[in-house]
């Protein structure tokens, strides 16, 4: 599994304080997948230019299956983040962004000023998160705590990336269990 990892900010691309979007994200991603992984990882400005330049590499150069960034979805004159990503864009998939906004509007009224989107370029899926760490994870995750639960996106990113033609993606479910049709269901590997 090959995953890229794109956080957008102009101060931490700058030095000007340490980039968290890319740990949360790895972070994340690590305890929840069950297969090797091999990172691509960028940290860039918000430029929109140089953020669909760099989702294209990662996409059709590094060969990633997926790409999540983390950054610049926000309403702010330099937040253009989903433009750059539907600028690249072969499909796009609305039910991301959606439930995304869903989750977090469980924890703060201005989660209705996010505008992530995801896509799919390619045999790839690309996905805008938000920009903490804490909402990384909660949307990825979801709230399966709440009653009733709240699923969070992973749970249908590995289906997603069978149905364009990706790897099989194996996800422990203590963090995310994945979902799958019965008839899409593998044995789990030895």
């Amino acid at each position: 599994m090959r995953i890229g990892v794109v956080s957008i900010s102009d101060r931490a691309s700058a030095g000007v304080y340490e980039d968290k979007g890319i740990p949360a994200l790895k972070d994340w991603l690590t305890r929840a997948l069950r297969n090797p992984i091999t990172w691509e990882e960028r940290l860039i400005p918000d430029e929109q230019a140089g953020i669909s330049a760099a989702l294209v590499e990662l996409v059709d150069v590094a060969a990633c299956d997926l790409v999540l960034t983390t950054g610049g979805t926000g309403p702010a004159p330099r937040d253009v983040t989903p433009e750059a990503t539907l600028a690249i864009a072969h499909k796009v998939m609305p039910g991301f962004g959606e439930q995304m906004r869903q989750i977090s509007l469980a924890f703060v009224p201005t989660a209705i000023l996010s505008r992530q989107v995801a896509v799919i370029r390619g045999r790839a899926l690309v996905i805008n998160l938000p920009g903490q760490p804490k909402a990384i994870a909660e949307t990825l995750e979801g709230l399966p705590r709440q009653t009733p639960p709240v699923h969070g996106i992973f749970a249908a990113v590995p289906y997603c990336i069978d149905l364009i033609g990706g790897p099989y993606l194996e996800t422990d479910a203590a963090v995310c269990k994945a979902f799958r049709p019965k008839s899409a269901l593998r044995p789990p590997a030895a």
